[in-house]
């Protein structure tokens, strides 16, 4: 999907950082993503550590057995009758759900969010067997009429303003779209619906699967996801092999944690448990069942147990909205379909560490999206991993995966003298304070002058007595520097 010249990771993060309209729309997104999330998990108590907790030893120990939960949910699934096809790669789902579409002569898909098919990109393989897919998230939606990848894994179009999505709308739906919200929704939901009635096939993701009993859990806010599996013939599901759990009891969890990480919600609009086909002609729901379940890489991060805590992920997105690097460069910067931190984990694992050895150093090491993790992933310590394996010269062990490109998105942006004025700003100070600490004394009188400018300045930055530095205190805590330094201070005591 990549057009223009292939880009490399300092190249995009350079373009990201100039395009005013896309630190504004991340400044936005994210500062609300918290909001939403200081007012819900204060309310919780410990209950939120217990749940945390709760999902992590589920996870582990599925992992763990992964091979027996597998086996029995694709037996139930069978029982129940649905078909499973299990997919080494990318190329055998997209083959096995081409031959599905062509057998039942569809030529229209209607599909709802799932990064799993933006992974496999199928998209591309349904057009070239001449099947129209149709996304029916509306961000996706949004992103697949801009010819983009999504940049956010709950949010696909964070990275775009409301005007830009009436422009866009009025350009490719052949209709006047004003910057109102109610706008923008009513006419993609006009066009949608017309869709999903003439689809001849769906397509979802999976959000979770239960072994026990078969089941697919769907999540979603929209309701497109429903419309998706109960109106088309034919429903077609993928998944990655570490989305089962073993029990309905523990499908409970990730109920409460998924929405609560994701958005602060305590639980989503829409909650849709698919067993199976309909039992009668009246029922809902398709004539045809299939799940793809899907490997591409991932029983090499299985393998590797210093890394397979990544298969824990819930994609929930929290990670990136807490992470200081991904508000300032967005998701396209990371050049794959899983961005932020736990895309600098995961994709070294599926693309290949060689083609993306940046990632794992596209990180602050803050500690911050582990903190934010509702299953408690321990991120940090796999991106320090990581880097030790690409410095050392590891074995690459991703045969044959995608390689990690520039994103669909990659037009230039004029981005606004203000943003490109920070940046720069913002690169001569680590540059000054880099050269004042290679030499003592440059540090100790860089560290006199900025004692001298606070007493001065001090005042401007709230009354904490520390230097005002926007954006950089507009969320974080910058402690005032002390009046003497460590060695006034060690002289004046022995004195």
């Amino acid at each position: 999907m990549s057009t223009g010249t292939p880009e490399n990771f300092t190249q995009r993060t350079r373009r990201a950082l100039s395009d005013g309209q896309l630190q504004r729309a991340l400044a936005t997104a994210t500062a609300r993503h918290h909001e939403s999330r200081s007012r819900s998990l204060p309310l919780l108590g410990s209950e939120w550590e217990r749940l945390r907790e709760r999902a992590r030893e589920v996870k582990n120990h599925t992992l763990a057995h992964l091979d027996y939960y597998l086996a029995q949910f694709a037996a139930n699934v069978e029982r129940a009758g649905g078909r499973v096809f299990w997919a080494a790669d990318a190329a055998a789902a997209n083959r096995y759900v081409v031959e599905v579409a062509r057998r039942r002569g569809a030529r229209l898909a209607v599909k709802s969010k799932s990064m799993m098919t933006e992974e496999v990109e199928l998209n591309r393989a349904l057009e070239l067997a001449g099947v129209l897919a149709v996304e029916t998230d509306l961000g996706e939606y949004i992103v697949q009429l801009a010819g983009e990848r999504p940049s956010h894994i709950t949010a696909p179009a964070i990275h775009k303003s409301r005007h830009e999505i009436a422009k866009l709308f009025s350009e490719k739906l052949g209709a006047e779209c004003g910057p109102e919200t109610e706008r923008i929704t009513a006419l993609a939901r006009r066009v949608l619906r017309e869709r999903f009635a003439r689809a001849d096939l769906g397509v979802t993701g999976v959000n979770f699967a239960v072994a026990e009993t078969g089941t697919i859990a769907l999540i979603e806010n929209e309701g497109n996801i429903r419309l998706s599996t109960s109106l088309p013939r034919v429903h077609v599901a993928l998944m990655g092999i570490e989305k089962v759990v073993p029990r309905m009891e523990d499908l409970e969890v990730f109920l409460k944690v998924l929405p609560l990480g994701a958005s602060g919600q305590k639980i989503t609009s829409y909650v849709s448990l698919l067993t199976g086909l309909k039992h009668s002609p009246q029922d809902e729901g398709p004539e045809e069942f299939h799940v793809v379940i899907i490997d591409n890489g991932r029983t090499r991060a299985l393998a590797n147990a210093e890394l397979r805590e990544s298969l824990n992920c819930i994609r929930c997105g929290a990670c990136l909205n807490a992470c200081p690097v991904y508000q300032k460069i967005g998701g396209h910067a990371y050049g794959w379909i899983y961005p932020g931190p736990i895309g600098a984990v995961l994709t070294p694992q599926l693309t290949g560490r060689r083609q993306s050895a940046d990632l794992p150093f596209a990180s602050t090491l803050c500690g911050a999206c582990r903190d934010a993790c509702p299953v408690k992933i321990d991120l940090p310590r796999m991106l320090l991993h990581l880097r030790h394996e690409i410095k050392e010269g590891g074995p690459d062990d991703a045969r044959g995966a995608p390689a990690v490109g520039a994103p669909a998105h990659t037009q230039a942006s004029g981005g606004g003298l203000g943003a490109r004025a920070a940046a720069a700003l913002e690169g001569l100070a680590f540059r000054l304070w880099a050269g004042a600490m290679k030499n003592a004394s440059r540090y100790r009188r860089v560290s006199r002058a900025a004692r001298w400018a606070q007493k001065i300045f001090g005042r401007l930055g709230g009354g904490t007595g520390a230097l005002p530095v926007p954006p950089w205190t507009r969320r974080r805590d910058l402690k005032p520097l002390p009046p003497r330094t460590f060695r006034e201070q060690w002289e004046e005591s022995r004195k």
